[in-house]
């Protein structure tokens, strides 16, 4: 049964979150409150973890994870980035956008797109996440928690604790600022395309 952490949304407890990424170090699956609802994670190196992501979402093999950065110098060592991309994914972050992107060498293959090579990226407006992904040192591998056959990501702590604790490792108990799912982007092609609208304002792109 996961452990429900209660933790600050504005000054998150240093102890507490560490406590989440010892769950994660461990091997853990963890539920956590982003700017665009609740999401699963784990470290890059826990394929378990990520097998156990796809069961809980029932995703197929096509469907994009999102590699959770801290800043923008970490996103560019897993995705890549040309000037294009880069203008416009820096004037949208950090906020509520997932970017699909080619991934580098430094993107475990089972996280890519089978055919694309492609991985999803963002850095949250969050600052759980944000403390999470300070402590942890590197990104989370993360999908948006949206349960079979709903539409929306869930977006209290008890209550993901209550439908899905005896399936995870720990769940961070705080608010969400937004219910809808992030903006979705894809900038492979060379011009920008919409893939998914959400709490990012698309009409930037």
């Amino acid at each position: 049964m996961a452990r429900t952490l209660q933790i600050h949304p504005v000054d998150p407890q240093p102890r507490l979150v560490g406590q989440v990424v010892d769950a994660l170090r461990g091997g853990g699956v963890i539920a956590y409150p982003t700017d665009s609802g609740y999401a699963l994670g784990c470290t890059l190196d826990n394929k378990a973890g990520l097998d156990r992501i796809r069961a809980i979402r029932q995703l197929g093999d096509t469907h994009h994870f999102t590699l959770m950065c801290r800043d923008f110098a970490q996103l560019g060592q897993f995705v890549i980035v040309d000037n294009r991309a880069f203008r416009l994914v820096k004037s949208a972050t950090p906020g509520p956008y997932t970017f699909i992107l080619r991934g580098t060498k430094e993107v475990p293959r089972r996280m890519l797109h089978p055919k694309k090579h492609t991985v999803g990226a963002r850095i949250p407006d969050h600052r759980i996440t944000q403390a999470i992904l300070a402590d942890l040192g590197e990104p989370l591998v993360s999908s948006t928690l949206i349960l079979p056959g709903e539409e929306l990501p869930m977006t209290s702590g008890w209550e993901v604790a209550e439908h899905l604790g005896h399936l995870l490792d720990a769940v961070v108990d705080a608010d969400v600022d937004d219910a809808a799912p992030t903006t979705v982007v894809d900038l492979t092609s060379g011009t920008p395309e919409v893939l998914r609208e959400g709490a990012g304002d698309p009409s930037r792109f």
